[in-house]
Order: structure tokens, then sequence, then C-alpha cells
């Protein structure tokens, strides 16, 4: 069993109907979304800068069906060392550099403990969080205590988030009690030794009124964050949904004062798509909500756009 250090997580509230309620304009929505996207393009060292808030934004996230216990250390070892230190000594004092590494690293259970040993070894389980996918991911087509089981399974091999999938099943019946009741015994299997991200996995939800209450009834039952996908949708983060969940956390925090953190996952790939749901986030929650307590990217591919954009960037400073 790893050391686990108590967490300060959200509350689990009483479900309460009443926060369902939700006339939702899609066209509105999408122009909103729209402008956001359009007003979003930086360029020179504006960019370099929002790719690296990006990178220290990120899941940094490995899903496959042939994880071992070295592509997942490769994994770490480039959330923990992204770029060398001296790439930037002409432009900022090292001393002045924030330490630059990813929010966290997301796995699969059974690959916990192999992240657990990388970032041990680099002494950075303090600074790079691990999540863990589970309660059936990405489908939740198990039963209710083998999905329960394996949050505990990820926790005792050194998990701190765990990623879980709502049942969209209940979902898509209208049983909304029926998934807060679901989502509460998650977050009592995670107590305080992790935190909770809810996966609503919006490709399959029909609508985006369900995406709200999804939100809505995950947000009740003590979630930390709400998060878009599970990647493997054929519909994953978009613009106009995290709009939709970004109403529900302002209407949840106004009403219950709890605050919720939001991660669009699947989908993001490029440095213009992160400064899109960045300038989204800041135009709506606030610039204080980009912090990695608060907004997460899930993404495996996003680290390697970020890469070209700051090198290139760098070498075009260097040339001017």
């Amino acid at each position: 069993m790893k050391t686990q250090n108590v967490l300060s997580v959200n509350k689990t509230l009483p479900y309460d109907a009443t926060f369902l309620k939700v006339f939702i304009s899609l066209p509105q929505i999408n122009e909103i979304a729209s402008s956001i996207s359009k007003n979003s393009i930086v360029e020179g060292a504006n960019e370099i800068a929002w790719a690296l808030k990006a990178l220290m934004l990120t899941d940094l996230t490995t899903l496959a069906g042939d994880d071992t216990a070295a592509n997942v250390r490769r994994l770490c070892v480039r959330a923990c060392l992204p770029f060398e230190p001296e790439l930037f000594d002409k432009y900022v004092e090292r001393r002045l550099l924030p330490e630059i590494h990813c929010a966290a690293v997301c796995v699969y259970p059974a690959r916990v403990e192999d992240a657990h040993k990388t970032l041990k070894q680099y002494g950075k389980l303090k600074d790079i969080s691990i999540a863990a996918v589970a309660t059936g991911f990405p489908t939740g087509q198990y039963g209710l205590q083998t999905r329960l089981g394996e949050i505990g399974y990820a926790i005792e091999a050194g998990a701190t988030e765990i990623d879980i999938v709502i049942n969209r099943q209940l979902a898509l019946v209208g049983d909304w009690e029926g998934v807060y009741n679901e989502v509460v015994l998650m977050r009592k299997a995670c107590g305080e030794r992790a935190h909770l991200k809810t996966i609503l996995a919006i490709g399959e939800l029909g609508s985006m009124e369900n995406v709200y209450k999804a939100s809505m009834v995950c947000m009740l039952a003590g979630a930390d964050f709400i998060k878009t996908s599970t990647g493997k949708e054929a519909v994953n983060a978009t613009l106009p949904v995290g709009l939709v969940m970004i109403f529900a956390i302002q209407e949840f925090k106004r009403r219950t004062g709890q605050i919720v953190g939001l991660k669009p996952a699947g989908g993001v790939r490029t440095v213009r798509d992160a400064i899109a749901w960045m300038t989204l986030v800041k135009q709506t929650l606030g610039m204080h909500w980009l912090q990695p307590h608060l907004f997460r990217f899930g993404a495996s591919g996003l680290l390697d756009d970020v890469e070209k954009v700051v090198r290139d960037g760098i070498a075009k400073l260097k040339q001017a």
C-alpha cells in the first residue's frame, strides 16, 4: 500500500431535482463558442507562453491495450522533463523560470504502480498527479461492485485522482437519481485519498440538456472535476459542449458555493485547440480557473504540438 495524503475534496450534497431544470438554445451556444474560437488566435512569444501553459495543465495520457511498464515509464519521463531547461536560457533566467512539467499522467489502474515508481524516482510525486481511469472505462458496462473495487485497487497502487465513467444507460432513460447514487458511492470509494473526476461521455448522452443534467448530478454527488469524454467516443471535447458544462459549473457554484473543475478530453490535439479552450474558460469562469486544480486537458498527442510550437517559436525569436 502506498502512503496516501489526505486531500481536500468536494462534499456530497443531497439530490435535488431542481438543479436539473434547464433550457438550452443550441444556436446560441454554437454562436458563442464560434465567436470565442475566432478570437483565440495568438502568435509569436504569446503563442509560446500559451503553449507552455497548456502543457502545465495537461494530464498526459496513455490508454492503449498494448501499454507496458516501459511505455508508461517513457510517458512519465516526458511529463517530468518535456524540455531541456537551457532551451529558454537566452530569454529568461533559469532561477526565474517556473518548473515546466505536466499536471498529471493518466493510465489504466494496472499501470498505476509503474507510473508511481517512475515519478518517485524523479522526485515528482508531489508535483505530478497520477490519474487512473476506473469503473469499467470506457463503457462502464460492468457490475457496480466491480467498478467500485477498481477504484480501491487504483488508489492502493498510488493513484491520487480517479477518472470514473458515469452510467450512460441510466442517463439515457432519465434516471438521474440513479446516476447520482452511483457517483455518490464512487465519491465514498475515493474518500479523501483521491480526487474524483467524472467522465460524462458527452458523445453518448444524446442532447445538450443531458450534458447539463449529467454535469449537475455529478457535482451534487461530490465530483471534484467534470470531464467531457473518454476519448473513445465518436464525438469528444467540443467548445459548445464545454460551454454547457461551464454554465452548469457556474450555476452550481452560485447555488452551493462549491467549486468544480473542468477537464476537456479527446480531440484536443493542437496548441490552437488548447488556446481556444483556455480562452473559453478565461472569458466565462475567469483567468484564475486556468490552474491545475481547476482545469485540465486530457490528451495523448497535445504535447507533440506543444513541443513543435515552442521549439519553432524560439528558433524564430533567435533569428529576429
